[in-house]
């Protein structure tokens, strides 16, 4: 009877069913530094890239330009840091 009760009581106010929380939270860290992709890896941009370029080699230059992609072994834990991703 009460969760009846309950179940009526939040139809009232929200549209979501009960069963839906916890909500998940996402990490804030890896929202700022990973985006997910349609076919549910991960990018980010490499590091080192914005300053102190002098010292480094053109190649070296333009491989931390490129695009780094999740492995394998990362996604899974990314899909559980970024769950509505």
């Amino acid at each position: 009877m009460f969760l009846s009760r309950l179940v009526a009581t939040a139809k009232q106010f929200s549209t979501s069913a009960v069963t839906s929380f916890p909500k998940l939270k996402t990490h804030s860290g890896t929202k700022k530094r990973w985006r997910a992709l349609s076919n549910g890896k991960f990018k980010r941009a490499h590091a080192a890239h914005a300053h102190l370029n002098v010292t480094k080699r053109p190649g070296r230059k333009n491989a931390l330009c490129q695009t780094a992609y999740s492995s394998g072994a990362q996604t899974p834990t990314l899909k559980k840091l970024m769950p509505y991703a």
